[in-house]
């Protein structure tokens, strides 16, 4: 693959407000915040996309030898590329915990972005490092932002909080940066560790092709004739194998057909990586699919949680799940821990890759539950299934299921 072209999907993780709209402009040169609803208030709402390309230069040495810019801020020589990765930015806010389940299914890595001016944890803090934790992302950076908001004993005091906060969890040993990201400090720092501690994944090219869809799109103009309409367009990411322009895929569950979904089957007409025509899409980076869809089956998002394979490989339409059930006991804001249960008759929020649904348990037997779902989704035995139920009011991130069955 080219240097380019990216090669892993890295999210940033955090808070609402603790910066990590800012930290994606900082390393892209976009702001991700594009939404009109996401300028009025100012909080991402959609999962946000930009390629960061990494430098580094063969003259200067430690974190000064890596950058973004072709040329080296400290000696002006040429940087050579080292790789180019796509940044997910993903909602901190918690009434879009969903959307930020759906990140974490797209990602071979994670920066999790912490305030010093703030308290550790704050609530989302604790939901995004759970939902890394039932993702299994192992490959994290954690960001200590708005140090230059605070005096040297505060930014201490944050540090030995963090450090208390993921003991025990699966970014125990992740390092913490110190880093202003509107005063763009220590971001050669990020750089040098998204090369030390995030590498590119090993991908097995011989596996099924599978792709999540996190966004689709009608891309023609009003007024387009209709000899000249192109066809729907899916965006997401390739999650093992590889699609080839020509291909004949399946999409599932498909299009609602009155109170069913129907699988539909449709062909590859172009893939496009980085605003580049690319003739295989492989893992790493996002991609857009041309399709020979009528495109206003793709227009607003409506495909989003679909998943796209090859027809002899696609998984089952599931109108009913039966899960194991691990729950995970939570540190509210409260310092409260509960342990959320689930009973029968319970009102489930569940998240399988990018889809979402509502689960209603209609069994349950100690570890074990059944569920009926409102909208059908499409998964395979085993896959991890993420639960979230209402306390007090709120959707809580509570534990995962594994489908039995």
């Amino acid at each position: 693959m080219a240097k380019n072209i990216p090669s892993a999907n890295i999210g940033i993780f955090g808070h609402v407000d603790h910066g990590k709209t800012t930290l994606t402009q900082i390393l892209t040169g976009k702001f991700t915040d594009e939404h009109s609803e996401e300028l009025k208030r100012g909080i991402s709402i959609r999962l946000g996309y930009a390629d960061l390309t990494i430098r580094k230069c063969p003259k200067c040495e430690g974190s000064k030898a890596y950058t973004t810019f072709p040329k080296c801020f400290y000696c002006g020589s040429n940087t050579e590329i080292l790789r180019t990765i796509s940044i997910i930015d993903v909602p901190g806010h918690e009434t879009l915990l969903a959307t930020v389940l759906t990140g974490t299914a797209l990602i071979d890595g994670a920066i999790l972005v912490i305030a010093a001016n703030e308290r550790c944890p704050q609530p989302q803090t604790v939901e995004h490092l759970t939902a890394l934790e039932i993702a299994g992302i192992k490959n994290i950076i954690i960001v200590q932002n708005k140090i230059d908001l605070v005096s040297k004993k505060r930014a201490l005091e944050s540090y030995k909080e963090i450090k208390e906060f993921v003991k025990g969890t699966i970014a125990e040993n992740a390092p913490i940066i110190p880093i202003s990201a509107h005063h763009s400090v220590n971001v050669d720092v990020i750089l040098e560790a998204l090369e030390k501690y995030i590498p590119t994944p090993n991908r097995d090219e011989s596996k099924p092709p599978l792709m999540y869809v996190a966004r689709s799109f009608d891309v023609n103009k009003p007024g387009t004739p209709i000899e000249k309409l192109i066809g729907g367009v899916l965006g997401g990411a390739v999650a093992q194998g590889v699609f080839k322009e020509g291909d004949e895929v399946e999409i599932r569950p498909g299009i609602k057909k009155g109170d069913k979904f129907v699988p539909v089957k449709t062909r590859i007409v172009s893939l496009h990586q980085s605003k580049q025509k690319i003739d295989v899409a492989k893992p790493g980076g996002l991609i857009a699919v041309g399709t020979q869809l009528d495109p206003f089956f793709t227009k607003s998002d409506a495909m989003v949680g679909n998943v796209v394979t090859l027809p002899e490989h696609a998984p089952p339409i599931r109108e009913e799940l039966n899960l194991e059930i691990n729950i995970i006991e939570r540190l509210l804001e409260t310092n409260e821990k509960i342990q959320a249960d689930i009973k029968q008759g319970d009102v489930i929020l569940m998240n399988v890759g990018t889809a979402r649904t509502i689960g209603i348990c209609i069994e349950k037997n100690k570890n074990k539950a059944k569920f009926r779902l409102k909208i059908p989704i499409a998964a395979y035995e085993r896959e991890r299934v993420v639960l979230s139920k209402q306390i007090e009011g709120r959707w809580r991130l509570i534990g995962y299921g594994v489908i039995n069955g």
